[in-house]
């Protein structure tokens, strides 16, 4: 994608240094050009990678679109480039590239989905039903999964799946070891295999009747 037009609006980041803050007010998005940039988020006391953008990802966006602040803190890992948009100059950025502004459009369809469906998961009252849905939303979302049968493998964690669940991780562990016994899946470290996605579709599904 030809960003050449917008060279005026480039920065640069040296390793290490915070591009933005978590909590801060947002007032800018950015573009990446080069360079890799690590997102992290404050749970309890443990800081937590939520992820790391590559080169032509954009950040931020969330912060200026909503006026509200970070909410999380962007880190730059290598020597990173970027594009810099804020509200005054967003307006030139649409007008001159419909690549840039479809991109965008798409992120944010995906966000607002992605936060609709993690509200269905928090609104189920069982945990051991939480921590089920979250299988289901990774299945619905996660488009390089094999699913030519109900087993299913996600490249996650057992804390990861406990902070989607919005459960302890301590309790996360703790149902995910239950149904690890039950044989209904199993915990590698870097890796889980549910046996069988539709009994887990079956269980949540019976648990959203009872609200």
């Amino acid at each position: 994608m030809d960003m050449a037009a917008f060279s005026r609006f480039s920065r640069i980041f040296q390793p290490g240094e915070v591009i933005f803050a978590e909590f801060e007010p947002g007032y800018t998005f950015y573009f990446i050009q080069s360079g890799r940039v690590e997102l992290v988020k404050l749970i309890g006391d443990i800081e937590k990678i939520l992820d790391i953008l590559q080169p032509s990802e954009m950040f931020g966006e969330m912060s200026l679109l909503e006026n509200s602040p970070r909410s999380a803190t962007a880190i730059a890992l290598d020597v990173v480039k970027v594009l810099e948009f804020n509200r005054k100059n967003f307006e030139i950025l649409m007008e001159g590239n419909p690549q840039i502004a479809l991109r965008l459009l798409k992120l944010l369809v995906k966000r607002i989905y992605d936060s609709k469906r993690r509200f269905m998961t928090l609104t189920l009252e069982d945990d051991h039903a939480k921590i089920a849905d979250v299988f289901l939303m990774l299945d619905e979302t996660q488009i390089d999964i094999d699913k030519t049968s109900a087993c299913r493998t996600f490249e996650t964690t057992t804390d990861d799946i406990a902070h989607w669940a919005g459960i302890n991780t301590s309790r996360g562990r703790d149902i995910l070891n239950h149904f690890a016994a039950q044989r209904r899946l199993e915990i590698a470290s870097n890796h889980i295999t549910v046996k069988n996605i539709n009994d887990f579709a079956r269980f949540v599904n019976s648990q959203r009747k009872k609200l």
